[in-house]
């Protein structure tokens, strides 16, 4: 009742936006101007969750390593689930992943009880790594969840900002700057951040101190020499500022870990397919086969095709090898996965014919591997 009122409030109260396009000679300006009215407190129970009957949303937290993301395909794909949409982060030697299936059979959510008893403990056994100090943790729910900020409040859930026995020499040089600031003369407390800018680091870092429950009053961001620049003037929901070290120090670790979470780390691949069963479990064990870790990941199906991200690096958190590449590239097929802005791999096209076999003989060894795998799990 309370979300269908907040509703009501926001459609006779809505936000007024200004356009300029003369302000900036290389940017368009746009204000968004909002009255108290219009900006009713959040429900914590309601951020992220709307009933939707297309799939069902598994979500995953977990020890980081090697082949995670193929382990969790591999157990997905024996149990008979399609995977429709899928995104994993890594930070701090965690891994949280929301992943949307659907029953193979009938291309509709998974609601058998038992169905969903038996992928919960498959998948948290994959989770649990050897020296988790950690439990890992699966919940399921058939519903339509906001992607991106449930998996900031997952990985904040499982404290992924603390680094403990983390810290490294490079890293007071390449991590963000954070620092908030009194403001005693007008009742706030002021954040500033520098990072390197990407795209969505402004919907991380808002969403972030949303869910610390601050309340932006203010703010300003600029962008220039690819580095970012934010500053936000925040209290809490009750209108008081930050008033303890301890306090600040909190949300220099959380804005530090909601900026790092979502950083471009490793080489990215760009994956374009068909969309058989298995494809994903069977490429990314590819991955892991040849030495790669899969930093971050965005994958979705659309048209009959898979469409996906890949941010990889070698096991050792280096940069990749060339000729790595080429072999993995080789197996999969040139035109199926490609890198994007290497320096180091020829951008020459490949020769369709040869593609063509490479995929083919790669789609013959698919029925083999299921196999294998299945077995496995028996």
């Amino acid at each position: 009742m309370e979300y269908e009122y907040e509703k009501l409030v926001s459609r006779m109260n809505p936000p007024r936006v200004v356009i300029d396009n003369s302000a900036c000679e290389n940017a368009t300006v746009i204000k968004s101007l909002e009255t108290e009215a219009c900006c009713p407190p959040s429900l914590r129970s309601s951020v992220g969750l709307i009933p939707f009957k297309e799939h069902t949303s598994i979500e995953l937290i977990g020890s980081d390593r090697p082949g995670l993301l193929s382990e969790i395909c591999a157990v997905l794909r024996d149990l008979e689930c399609n995977v429709r949409q899928a995104e994993l982060w890594t930070h701090n030697a965690r891994a949280a992943a929301v992943v949307r299936v659907t029953d193979a059979c009938t291309v509709s959510p998974i609601e058998d009880p038992k169905l969903l008893t038996t992928i919960k403990e498959f998948l948290c056994n994959v989770l649990r790594g050897n020296n988790d100090q950690r439990s890992a943790k699966m919940t399921v729910s058939l519903g339509k969840t906001g992607t991106e900020r449930r998996l900031h409040q997952i990985m904040f859930a499982d404290r992924d900002y603390e680094r403990v026995g983390m810290e490294r020499a490079e890293d007071k040089s390449s991590r963000p700057q954070v620092a908030p600031l009194d403001c005693f003369e007008m009742d706030y407390t002021v954040v500033t951040m520098r990072s390197k800018d990407r795209p969505k680091l402004m919907f991380d870092t808002v969403c972030t101190l949303t869910d610390l429950e601050y309340v932006v009053f203010h703010g300003k961001v600029d962008t220039g020499n690819m580095e970012a620049y934010q500053e936000y003037y925040i209290r809490h929901k009750d209108g008081i500022p930050v008033s303890t070290e301890a306090e600040q120090q909190r949300i220099t670790q959380c804005l530090e870990a909601a900026i790092e979470r979502r950083a471009s780390e490793g080489l990215e691949l760009e994956l374009r397919t068909d969309d058989p069963l298995g494809i994903l479990s069977d490429i990314t064990r590819i991955f892991r086969e040849n030495g790669l870790t899969i930093k971050r990941a965005e994958i979705s199906t659309t048209g009959g095709k898979v469409i996906g991200t890949f941010y990889v690096t070698d096991v050792s958190g280096h940069p990749v090898n060339a000729k790595t590449i080429a072999s993995i590239r080789q197996q999969i097929g040139q035109t199926i996965l490609r890198v994007k802005q290497s320096p180091f791999l020829s951008s020459e096209p490949p020769r369709e014919q040869a593609t063509g076999c490479l995929f083919r003989n790669f789609f013959k060894a698919l029925s083999l591997q299921n196999f294998r795998l299945a077995g496995s799990f028996s």
